[in-house]
């Protein structure tokens, strides 16, 4: 496996253990649905939660949390209300970014909670 998909699912499992560690029920990870996926999807607070996990080695090109596309948007919002219908959920939404900065010198997360609405 490339490096990067390795330091994708590192970003993935440490997003996870903040989640966790803040009190979230991860209820899937890597949900997919059409051409997206959702990378985690938890409860909290009785909330569904969205989070797309974006991980860089470094912040030469930008923000981790930059690279969360319009279209990248419009999938996740099809891809949480396919997994809503498909297990029945009744409860609001919300979609969160967790930006991973990781290299052998800094391992920082930062938590965005409503990082986008959706329609």
């Amino acid at each position: 496996m490339a490096y990067h998909n390795d330091l994708g699912k590192i970003g993935e499992q440490l997003a996870v253990e903040l989640l966790e560690a803040k009190g979230y029920d991860i209820l899937a990870r890597n949900y997919l649905f059409q051409k997206a996926e959702i990378d985690i999807i938890a409860k909290h607070d009785n909330m569904l939660v969205c989070v797309e996990v974006k991980t860089r080695n470094s912040e030469f090109f930008g923000d981790p949390q930059e690279f969360v596309t319009k279209g990248k948007i419009k999938n996740l919002v099809k891809a949480m209300d396919a997994f809503v219908q498909e297990n029945d959920f009744d409860l609001e939404s919300r979609f969160d970014i967790i930006a991973v900065l990781k290299n052998k010198k800094i391992e920082q997360l930062t938590h965005y909670e409503n990082a986008f609405y959706h329609f």
